[in-house]
C-alpha cells in the first residue's frame, strides 16, 4: 500500500469513528432530556466541537505524512476548517436525528453520519494525496514560529524543510533525505534567508558540538582535516553478503542500539543510512567527500569524531538517547538539563572500532560514489532506495536486492547538477516510477 492510500486509509477511519461516535453522543444527548435543554444552539456547538477534535486528529494524521493544508486554505486553521466543514454537513442531518427520535429508528441517522464523515474524511485525504505535498501552509505556520523541527522521513520532508528554512527561522533538522537531496539549494536558502540549521540527527549533532565554537552550518570549519562518523554496524555486522541474501524484514528492523522506526531500520542494517548521512554532512558543514570518514564502533557510544590539522581528535561521547541531541538543539547555545543519566566512563568495558566492509554492504559504496558524482545522482539514489526499502518490507524484494534496484538506477543516470526544487522533486517521481 502506498503511503497516499495509507494516509487516506487513516483519515477515512478518522471520520467513520468520528461520525459514529458525534452521532451517537447527540442521540444520547437528545434521547436523554439534555438536548431539549441545551437547545438547537448547544447542539450545534457540539457538533462544531466534535468537528474541531476530529481536525485535530485529521491534521496530526496529515502531519504525520508530511501533508499541509491546501494552498488556498492558507488563512484557516486546519482544525477549524474541518471542523466548520464537519459542522456543516451534519447539520442537515438534524432532521433525521428528530425524525430518529420520534419514530426510535436510531440506527439511519447514526449510519448516514458516520458515512458522511468518512466520505468527508477519504475524500480529503485522497484530494491532498492527488495534489501531493502543498507548502503553502506551512510556510505560513512557519512564518509565526520560533523554531521548526524537521522529522519527516523520506523525499516528502524536502518541501516542508524548505519552507520552513525560507522563513528564516531555527530549523532543527532530524531527516536526512531533503539534505541528502538537495542540500546545496537548502543550505543557499538558509544564507539568503538568515535560518539557522542545527542537525538533530545524533552523529551530525555530535559533529556540530565538537567544531569550533560559535560554527555555523553551511560554513566551511577552520583547521579541520576530516569529520569520522561512527556506525553501529546494524544487526548484520559480521554478516557475509551470502548470510544477508535471505534475511526477513523482522530480522532487519531489530537495531542492537537504537529504537528506530522501520525505513531507517532496514537502512542502518544495509549501511544506507550511514552513506546517506555522509551526504548529509558534506552539505551541512560544507566538506568534500576526501575529508569524511566512516568507521564502524558496535557500542554507539562515540557518536562522530572531528580530527583537527594538528592532529587533535575531538570525539562526542553519550549514551544512544536521542533526548540529548534534541535538547542541545532546542536549548543551542546554551545547555538545558535533561533527564538523562550521564555515560558511566567505569562501566564501559571496552570502546571497539573497525572498517565498514562494503562489499558486504554495498549501499556504503552507492553512496559514497554517489556523493563524489553529485548533481541528480543523490537525489536518483534516494529515491531508488526509498523504492527499494518499501519492496523489501512488503516481502517483494530480498535484502540484497535493495543496492541491485539503487545500482541499477544509478547505472542510467547521466551526470546532471540540479536545476531548481521541480527539477528535483521531477527526478524523484521519474526514479521511483522506473523502480516501482
Amino acid at each position: 500500500m502506498t503511503q497516499h492510500r495509507r494516509l487516506s486509509l487513516r483519515l477515512f477511519l478518522i471520520g467513520l469513528v468520528s461520525g459514529v461516535g458525534t452521532g451517537a453522543a447527540l442521540l444520547f444527548l437528545a434521547r436523554s432530556g439534555f438536548g431539549a435543554i441545551l437547545g438547537d444552539a448547544g447542539l450545534y456547538v457540539g457538533m462544531a466541537g466534535a468537528g474541531w477534535f476530529t481536525g485535530q486528529a485529521i491534521e496530526a494524521a496529515l502531519q504525520r505524512h508530511g501533508v499541509a493544508a491546501p494552498a488556498e486554505r492558507e488563512r484557516m486553521s486546519l482544525p477549524i476548517g474541518l471542523a466548520a466543514g464537519y459542522a456543516l454537513a451534519i447539520s442537515p442531518l438534524n432532521a433525521l436525528l428528530v425524525d430518529a427520535l420520534l419514530t426510535g429508528d436510531w440506527l439511519v441517522p447514526g449510519l448516514w453520519l458516520a458515512a458522511v464523515c468518512a466520505v468527508l474524511g477519504g475524500g480529503f485525504a485522497w484530494a491532498l494525496a492527488r495534489r501531493g505535498v502543498a507548502t503553502r501552509g506551512i510556510a505560513v505556520a512557519a512564518s509565526v514560529a520560533v523554531l521548526a523541527m524537521s522529522a519527516i522521513v523520506g523525499a516528502i520532508g524536502l518541501r516542508p524543510t524548505l519552507a520552513a528554512i525560507n522563513a528564516g527561522k531555527k530549523v532543527m533538522i532530524a531527516n536526512k533525505e531533503p539534505l541528502v537531496m538537495a542540500g546545496p539549494m537548502i543550505m543557499s536558502a538558509a544564507r539568503a534567508s538568515g535560518a539557522v540549521i542545527l542537525p538533530i540527527d545524533s552523529e551530525h549533532n555530535a559533529l556540530f558540538q565538537c567544531l569550533p565554537p560559535g560554527y555555523r552550518c553551511g560554513t566551511p570549519p577552520q583547521g579541520i582535516a576530516r569529520l569520522v562518523l561512527t556506525a553501529s554496524g546494524g544487526p548484520f555486522r559480521g554478516w557475509s553478503a551470502e548470510a544477508m541474501a535471505s534475511v526477513t524484514p523482522a530480522q532487519a528492523v531489530k537495531h542492537p542500539n537504537w529504537v528506530m522506526g522501520q525505513k531507517i531500520s532496514v537502512d542502518s542494517a544495509s549501511m544506507m543510512n550511514k552513506g546517506l548521512e555522509l551526504i548529509e554532512a558534506a552539505a551541512l558543514f560544507s566538506v568534500t567527500a576526501d575529508q569524511l570518514e566512516v568507521m564502524v564502533h558496535p557500542q554507539s557510544t562515540i557518536h562522530s569524531m572531528v580530527t583537527y590539522v594538528d592532529g587533535s581528535t575531538l570525539a562526542q561521547l553519550g549514551s544512544p538517547d536521542m533526548r540529548i541531541p534534541i535538547a542541545h538543539a532546542l536549548a543551542w547555545p546554551q545547555r538545558w538539563s535533561v533527564d538523562v543519566p550521564a555515560l558511566d566512563l567505569l562501566a564501559l568495558s571496552r570502546l571497539d572500532f573497525e572498517a565498514p566492509d562494503r562489499h558486504a554492504f554495498p549501499c556504503l559504496a552507492l553512496a559514497e560514489a554517489t556523493l563524489r558524482q553529485g548533481g541528480i545522482a543523490p537525489v536518483v539514489l534516494n529515491a531508488a532506495n526509498e523504492m527499494a526499502v518499501e519492496a523489501f518490507l512488503a516481502g517483494r524484494l530480498p535484502f540484497m536486492g535493495i543496492p541491485a534496484v539503487i545500482s541499477e538506477m544509478l547505472e542510467t543516470v547521466a551526470s546532471a547538477p540540479t536545476a531548481g526544487l521541480e527539477h528535483v522533486m521531477a527526478i524523484d517521481a521519474e526514479t521511483r516510477a522506473r523502480a516501482a
